[in-house]
């Protein structure tokens, strides 16, 4: 229980540095500037939109810079840092995951819930919500795990987190320019 504290904590004290980020101009300083900048600004954002502890600073950062720049600029360098921390992330999460899930099914002898984890059906739709969490300003970690629990293959994981990363700051970017 201390870890869940602790971690929201960090969770909140991103939330509030995101909002001093919307509020104040220190992300001209820091990210936006020439057009190299804001590219490389984009792919910093990208790598900290992957995470619960920085996706609310991501976020804010990818919209001041979809203010500046090509939208679709943006999603596409975005996503790749962002495949970059997915793929970083799902290292840590594939093999743990399956282990830690084994092991409690193995404690709690939850043959029904083994069966479903091992059901076709399930292999299926666990990687296809894992998508559309990444997908969505949700933290990717969340997704993640869910491929990880499906051993989903790095082959398939990097065009699915590429493009729905993609589409996630496409939405971030049009949001933003909307209003």
């Amino acid at each position: 229980m201390p870890h869940a504290i602790k971690d929201l904590a960090v969770i909140g004290l991103s939330v509030f540095v995101a909002y001093l980020l919307a509020k104040t101009d220190a992300l001209h300083a820091v990210l936006l500037g020439s057009g190299e900048r804001m590219i490389l600004g984009s792919f910093i954002s990208g790598l900290f939109f992957t995470s619960v502890f920085t996706t609310p600073v991501a976020i804010v950062a990818l919209g001041e810079i979809a203010l500046r720049e090509s939208p679709i600029v943006v999603a596409g360098v975005g996503a790749l840092g962002a495949l970059i921390g997915d793929l970083f992330l799902f290292s840590v999460f594939d093999g743990h995951i399956s282990r830690d899930a084994d092991a409690l099914m193995k404690t709690f002898s939850l043959g029904k819930m083994r069966s479903l984890i091992r059901s076709r059906i399930f292999r299926w739709l666990t990687p296809l919500l894992g998508a559309l969490v990444i997908a969505s300003p949700l933290p990717d970690e969340i997704g993640l795990a869910m491929m990880g629990l499906t051993h989903t293959r790095i082959s398939v994981l990097v065009p699915i987190s590429y493009a729905m990363n993609f589409i996630g700051i496409s939405i971030i970017a049009a949001a933003v320019r909307a209003f």
